[in-house]
């Protein structure tokens, strides 16, 4: 709720709900800044509830776009707020870079736009295949029919030449039995008309033509008996690899229709070929897909269209004052570090001759043991003078 506006003895104490701090977070809002400005606290809320507006419509869009894909609800509803928190960090990352010292600027503006544009045309696609999920199922399984008959084309082509040549070879065969069995059937048929006097000679009976023509027609049978023999099982052959072929076009024809679907891109392409063919829904549907698109284009248009107020000079300002003071307090702890180094080195200078004051008159009188005892021995000078430098002198540091 709007507050009204109040003296200037009563601002200091206004205390933001807990729903103005949450709009202000997601318009990438500092509380602390923001408390102080009367007319830009509204502004923000402005901002901050077309981020919400953005969220919401990006989470709904994406939880959409998921259920087209797998059909486990957890899984679905898990990643649409996944991708939806990530729009509203990219929204919040858009917004957060504009300010009115750069909102004037053509490169980060178009920049932002053209990711905004982007992201809004990809979201408005679930949007749009849920608004028109009947038409766009119809036109689903007809797209799937075309391809079916698409598929079995193409398999006729690979496999019809194929069959083509097996079905002409028993083609061969059949003719071979059913022109022999022909012939046994005449001849049959004449053995019967001759010895029931209905054909032939007229006599009824056997007589010498009738076993003619019984002999004729046992002797065809036996040649048709024999063709059978040799034939069947070539025949057989063939219509056992035709009905092979069949049961791999089968199979295939089986596999590529388990594989048709209504997922996303099927849906897409559907949704294309509608447009195209229906004239009613193309400036529908661009309309419907400009609207979504500036949903996600909200938080931007809003921020960079809002006048500016006195919110962005405290944040340049205290910008300025951290950085100030960053420099400073990063120089005061230079001049203490070097002061530090500076004091260390002087005590050191002032130990390490102390140090050597100290012990020379102890090297003194070691050197002079040195050389009494050296004077009894038969030492020579080159070897007490190697010791000397072991024992007693001095190394250079390294």
């Amino acid at each position: 709720m709007r507050e009204s506006i109040t003296s200037l003895s009563q601002r200091e104490h206004y205390a933001p709900s807990a729903w103005d701090k949450f709009l202000w977070w997601l318009s990438t809002a500092e509380k602390e800044l923001l408390t102080d400005c009367v007319v830009d606290r509204n502004r923000y809320r402005i901002i901050g509830t077309t981020v919400l507006a953005t969220w919401a419509f990006a989470t709904l869009a994406w939880t959409y776009f998921w259920s087209t894909i797998t059909t486990n609800l957890v899984a679905v509803i898990a990643l649409g707020l996944f991708m939806g928190f990530i729009i509203l960090t990219i929204d919040r990352a858009l917004i957060k870079g504009i300010n009115k010292f750069n909102k004037t600027k053509a490169a980060p503006l178009i920049l932002r736009s053209i990711l905004a544009i982007t992201l809004g045309t990809f979201m408005a696609q679930p949007a749009v295949l849920y608004m028109f999920d009947k038409e766009i199922q119809l036109q689903a399984s007809l797209d799937n029919e075309k391809r079916k008959r698409t598929k079995q084309s193409e398999l006729d082509s690979l496999y019809k030449p194929q069959q083509a040549v097996l079905q002409a070879n028993k083609d061969v065969y059949t003719q071979q039995l059913d022109k022999k069995y022909n012939e046994v059937t005449t001849a049959r048929q004449a053995f019967v008309q001759e010895i029931d006097g209905t054909g032939g000679s007229g006599k009824v009976g056997i007589h010498n033509i009738a076993r003619a023509k019984k002999m004729e027609y046992e002797k065809l049978d036996e040649e048709y008996r024999k063709l059978v023999t040799e034939t069947q099982p070539k025949i057989n052959e063939l219509d056992s690899s035709l009905a092979s072929i069949d049961a791999i076009v089968k199979k295939e024809n089986d596999t590529f229709t388990s594989l048709l679907n209504n997922g996303f891109l099927t849906r897409i392409e559907a949704l294309n070929n509608l447009v195209k063919s229906n004239t009613a829904l193309q400036w529908r549907y661009i309309l419907i897909v400009v609207i979504l698109m500036l949903i996600e284009l909200m938080p931007v248009l809003a921020k960079t269209l809002l006048p500016s107020g006195t919110y962005d000079e405290k944040v340049r300002l205290r910008e300025e004052m951290e950085k100030e003071i960053a420099t400073t307090n990063q120089l005061k702890e230079k001049d203490l570090k070097e002061l530090y180094n500076q004091l260390a080195k002087e005590n050191d200078e002032n130990f390490l001759r102390h140090f050597f004051e100290t012990s020379r008159p102890e090297r003194e009188e070691q050197l002079k043991e040195r050389l009494k005892n050296w004077t009894s021995t038969t030492q020579s000078f080159d070897g007490f003078w190697e010791s000397m430098k072991k024992d007693i002198m001095t190394k250079q540091e390294s």
